[in-house]
């Protein structure tokens, strides 16, 4: 993906190495609890519930077919551009497509563990976006498991995680996530739906010549990779489709070209 020349956005909150104060008290309750709080945040409490947290490492080279390291400096210049990147899209297709008021998310980067208006989280829940402070929370490590353990490479892949957090924000500003919540059901609709989304910011980054080829294929690997079924398959061996908060692989892949192809937000309707 070409994005050395967009620039930054201002809304980029670098916590990193700040840390916070470890999850304690309550033992099995408290991590059920803080699961619980994760999942209503648009999270995904699965990986907090089977793991102690993620490995630390690098990242993919920006624009790089190879696995080549990205310096700390690379990280947050990329997470940046990809930032305002989709902030400019949003901004226009929101008034454009359904005319409702538009602000600016902030992109919170942090290292191990963060404190939002969602509670006290770890990395182990991967991204995750709270609509109860407007922030996209972010630790790169997730980008280094996403290469080694899902198989899923790639700065486009990178970027299409961002664009899929983003996308929650989109859906709490047009009152969706006050209108679909309290069961699986309705958390697979909201995240196949910010897939969608985030397709919809492909379309635009596409049409701005910013991807190179295979850069597509890139997301769609990464949206397979997070798939429920994969997930489930991967870490327990077997799928409880009844258990599934975020669609099956084959479902996030369909949502994300829905949205790539149509770059229209009435078609994003997952709900229905």
């Amino acid at each position: 993906m070409r994005w050395s020349d967009i620039g930054e956005s201002s809304n980029v909150d670098d916590r990193r190495g700040v840390g916070g104060p470890m999850m304690i008290g309550g033992g099995g309750l408290g991590v059920l609890v803080l699961a619980l709080v994760i999942w209503l945040c648009g999270g995904d409490p699965s990986q907090l519930l089977q793991s102690g947290g993620p490995d630390t490492g690098s990242v993919p080279h920006p624009g790089a077919a190879s696995n080549r390291p990205m310096t700390e400096d690379q990280s947050r210049a990329f997470a940046g551009a990809i930032e305002k990147s989709l902030e400019d899209t949003w901004k226009q297709v929101l008034a454009q497509q359904v005319h409702v008021r538009y602000s600016d998310p902030t992109l919170v980067l942090f290292t191990g563990q963060v404190r939002s208006a969602c509670g006290f989280t770890t990395a182990a829940v991967g991204p995750f976006y709270c609509p109860g402070d407007q922030k996209l929370y972010l630790d790169f490590a997730f980008f280094n498991e996403l290469r080694q353990e899902f198989k899923a490479p790639g700065d486009f892949a990178q970027a299409y995680v961002i664009a899929h957090e983003f996308g929650h924000h989109i859906q709490n500003l047009t009152g969706t996530m006050n209108r679909l919540q309290g069961s699986n059901r309705a958390s697979v609709a909201l995240e196949l739906q910010a897939d969608c989304y985030a397709g919809i910011w492909g379309y635009y980054a596409q049409k701005q010549g910013r991807l190179d080829p295979g850069d597509t294929q890139e997301a769609l690997r990464a949206a397979s990779a997070v798939g429920d079924d994969t997930i489930q398959k991967r870490t327990q061996g077997y799928v409880v489709p009844d258990s599934f908060t975020h669609g099956s692989s084959q479902q996030r892949m369909q949502w994300f070209s829905r949205g790539f192809q149509s770059r229209n937000m009435s078609q994003c309707q997952t709900f229905k």
